[in-house]
């Protein structure tokens, strides 16, 4: 009765807040249920808010595929919810049972007609070699070697057709090993025991993956064993229903499922911003003093010193690390850079408020530090009442919930999807220091007496050229994740770009910035479309980072100059408004583009007649621009 109550009382809540437009505060609520109650029952609840969350919202589609060789019908509505809760709105296409090799094979199935943005292939060990699984004691080396290249022949076979019909992703299952092997502990002492079999078959798999793009392998494996695999099995359920899984670990399955769904929807935060005292360190720095706060090998201050190892860990895979803290500054830094076994040290983070003042205010300023909005934060702190707060004052944020013990915050990071990465560029590997640089940059503007002399004085350096295979992945990157200065918000994965570029309709240019402090790294991407006498700029977008430094003109001018050297007459652009692109509202209507009033197309369409107008470049930009080549290597 008491959990009926509760729903009802949630319901109600929620009711109010979508009633008075705050989409926000409704998902934050949602995720507050959904952590206490991960089931079926509150998935309904979710889902049955769908529609009036994503008016409300900018959602991510996402449209997923699930091809599979075992009952996963229940999982689903789990899955869709957690998304939802993510701001992913996912369209689920489940492919009959054990029917993955015909709908893959077959370029008019239905999978292809469905056009997924996402698809997960997952085939059990025993339904793709059954002889390894149930009869590996018996069998001969030959009839388990057959059978296994077989088995990885299919999967390549499905993975080209796949990559030759779709530009979607496609999540390959690893295999998983039995619950216990059928040699038992002999099994481990033999060369080609069952267990290594499956891990050189995996092996195999991924090898597999990471040769086709847009491919990706997911330890399947691995995840079983987290859980246990005597646990994770359900043999009645798979002899009666083919459904191999106990029920209360389908929320896991579809939180690792939104691992790899996060990156390719475009949801990810970009900064961590965590506490001090106790989150970082066990005690109060300014109590105990940096001798007698907790962090170290020990018990009393591993739980800290594993958290940041998981933080390091973030830091090398590109995001970001700010601190908001109530604490003495001084006494905040000197334990940081100070104490002994402190890991994290303050070179570490881009952005620090340690203060006395609100953590809301505080992530406000580092989100306008590094010039991101804050949705693009996720917020960790040991207190429970300061990540209400920030649940209430800033929804956007992503609010990690800490376990109330310290050993396993450490976990709760790593598990956090926003973080995933499927693939690292350069500019990822240097995001830290590309902030320290931009620290400098703001200095120089606060010392110069106008725009113009700042402008000059940057000594920026645009280079602007054709979509190459080594640019590819960032390029996609930017499509995926740039929403301020972006006009169309259209998101182009490294498939489709690869695919437009080697069009001769299509021209995919990117936009690398260097200045005197240092290589911002490639920022920017414009997509051109020539259609007779008009040439389209289907989309133009620029990172942050070099918002309001006149680059989105640079492009332009060259972009302009390629549509007149098409033979293209007039120039079109669209600008659709979002809820963050803001500062792109104007950028046509301020360069000389007129509104077209007679357009049924979203947004507003912007003309530019070449005959009578073009667009310069600014002065204070130096621009180098490589000849147009067919994009072959791509």
């Amino acid at each position: 009765m008491a959990a009926s109550d509760n729903s009802n009382d949630i319901r109600a809540t929620v009711d109010r807040m979508l009633a008075g437009g705050d989409g926000a505060r409704a998902l934050a609520t949602l995720r507050l249920l959904w952590n206490v109650q991960p089931n079926a029952a509150t998935a309904a609840l979710i889902e049955s808010y769908r529609d009036r969350l994503v008016r409300l919202r900018r959602f991510s589609d996402c449209r997923l595929a699930v091809l599979r060789s075992f009952t996963l019908e229940p999982l689903i509505p789990i899955l869709r919810a957690q998304a939802l809760l993510d701001e992913i709105n996912v369209v689920c296409e489940l492919t009959p049972l054990n029917a993955y090799a015909q709908e893959l094979l077959d370029p008019t199935s239905a999978v292809y007609r469905f056009k997924p943005t996402v698809a997960i292939l997952a085939a059990q060990t025993r339904d793709l070699m059954p002889k390894l699984w149930n009869e590996c004691t018996s069998a001969s080396p030959e009839e388990l070697n057959s059978e296994a290249d077989a088995a990885v022949l299919l999967l390549q076979q499905c993975v080209e057709a796949f990559r030759a019909h779709s530009s979607g992703a496609l999540i390959l299952h690893g295999l998983e090993l039995p619950p216990s092997p059928n040699a038992g502990v002999l099994d481990y002492q033999l060369v080609c025991g069952q267990a290594d079999r499956i891990a050189a078959i995996n092996r195999r798999v991924r090898d597999l993956a990471t040769t086709h793009p847009g491919v990706y392998f997911l330890d399947y494996d691995s995840l079983i064993a987290r859980h246990g695999r005597a646990n994770w099995h359900d043999e009645s359920k798979w002899l009666s229903v083919r459904m191999p899984i106990r029920g209360r670990y389908l929320p896991h399955l579809a939180v690792e499922w939104l691992k790899f769904i996060h990156p390719l929807a475009g949801r990810s935060a970009k900064v961590l911003v965590t506490d001090l005292d106790n989150t970082l360190w066990g005690g109060v720095v300014g109590e105990d003093g940096i001798d007698g706060i907790q962090i170290g090998p020990e018990y009393s201050g591993a739980g800290y010193l594993q958290l940041q190892k998981a933080m390091l860990d973030l830091y090398r895979r590109g995001i970001v690390l700010a601190i908001a803290s109530k604490n003495n500054h001084d006494d905040a830094m000197q334990a940081l850079d100070e104490h002994p076994a402190m890991l994290l040290r303050s070179k570490f983070f881009a952005a620090m408020r340690i203060n006395w003042n609100d953590k809301a205010q505080s992530l406000r300023e580092i989100a306008a530090e590094l010039n991101l909005g804050v949705d693009s934060l996720a917020f960790v702190d040991d207190n429970p009442a300061e990540r209400e707060r920030i649940r209430q004052e800033l929804p956007e944020v992503a609010v990690i919930d800490l376990p109330a013990d310290p050993l396993q915050y450490a976990e709760a990071v790593r598990q956090c999807a926003l973080f995933e990465r499927l693939s690292l560029s350069e500019e990822d590997l240097h995001r830290s220091e590309l902030y320290v640089q931009q620290r400098h940059r703001s200095s120089l503007e606060q010392q110069s007496a106008s725009v113009e002399d700042f402008l000059f004085a940057l000594e920026q350096q645009v280079t602007i050229e054709p979509l190459r295979e080594a640019t590819v992945a960032r390029a996609a990157q930017l499509a995926q994740k740039t929403n301020q200065f972006n006009l169309t918000t259209r998101r182009y994965n490294e498939l489709e770009l690869r695919e437009i570029a080697a069009r001769p309709d299509y021209e995919v240019l990117t936009v690398r910035v260097r200045d005197r402090f240092g290589d911002n790294g490639l920022v920017g991407l414009c997509v051109l479309r020539t259609r007779g006498r008009v040439c389209e700029i289907e989309s133009l977008l620029l990172s942050c980072r070099v918002i309001g430094r006149t680059v989105e003109r640079a492009l332009l001018a060259y972009a302009v100059d390629r549509c007149r050297l098409r033979g293209a007459d007039i120039v079109e652009g669209r600008f659709i408004p979002t809820r963050k692109n803001k500062p792109a509202e104007s950028f046509y209507c301020s360069h000389g583009f007129s509104e077209r009033v007679a357009d049924d197309g979203p947004g507003t369409l912007w003309m530019l007649d070449l005959k009578h107008a073009s667009v310069t470049s600014p002065p204070w930009i130096k621009l180098s621009t490589p000849p147009i080549e067919v994009f072959a290597n791509v």
